[in-house]
């Protein structure tokens, strides 16, 4: 299943660790469309997300665009470069305007030695993020397309989506179809064409920009192995 803020939000962390580890972190701002960073950049950092939305990218040698992850304010994103002091293994755009605190690997590194469980925390939250991603793989290897998008939806939906006074789910503007494209492993054009068929039968609609889900059930029959 496409994830939302598959970065972790390092909730399981003490409060008092929690909270020392972005004390002193640098703010910071994005515009909607900048960029953070991109793959194969130097992981120096990771910020926290405390404003905005931002999606995790990858970018095949076709340029495709793979929608792996939609983080939300919480979320700790480029932490794995910090912890294996390797490249950024993807990037991260704005989705929307952001606000982010920064925390270099240098201060990363000097609290961890401070407080060696947060490494059994880290231990525990990249199984938890390896899980997550064996679904995602099992989606993409074993789904068809319209399941898939309808996966992107749903997942939309119970995460960001807004209920309306008809019982249906908003998805806020920020979210285009080719984010919906990319977040399924779906061509553009099939992910329009499925849609449209769906508007066709009421299951969903897309008025001012903005997606609406009328039949969560309708649509949850649409995923099927």
């Amino acid at each position: 299943m496409v994830q939302l803020s598959i970065g972790g939000t390092w909730s399981g962390l003490p409060k008092e660790i929690a909270s020392e580890l972005f004390a002193g972190a640098t703010f910071c701002r994005l515009k909607a469309g900048d960029t953070l960073f991109q793959t194969g950049d130097t992981g120096d950092g990771c910020y926290r997300l405390d404003k905005g939305l931002l999606k995790v990218s990858l970018i095949s040698p076709q340029v495709r665009e793979r929608i792996i992850a939609i983080l939300t304010p919480g979320t700790v994103v480029g932490d794995l470069a910090v912890i294996d002091r390797l490249p950024r293994s993807a990037s991260v755009h704005a989705l929307t305007n952001c606000e982010l605190r920064r925390l270099s690997r240098a201060a990363f590194e000097q609290l961890a030695q401070e407080h060696p469980e947060i490494h059994q925390y880290l231990v525990k939250l990249l199984a938890a993020r390896l899980r997550r991603a064996d679904d995602v793989i099992a989606s993409f290897a074993f789904l068809p397309a319209k399941a898939r998008i309808a996966q992107a939806l749903l997942s939309l939906a119970e995460t960001l989506g807004e209920e309306t006074n008809s019982g249906g789910v908003l998805i806020p503007l920020a979210i285009n179809q080719g984010d919906i494209a990319a977040m399924a492993g779906v061509a553009r054009e099939n992910t329009s064409r499925i849609l449209s068929e769906w508007e066709r039968r009421k299951l969903v609609t897309k008025s001012s920009g903005s997606y609406r889900i009328h039949d969560r059930a309708k649509l949850k029959g649409q995923v099927a192995w």
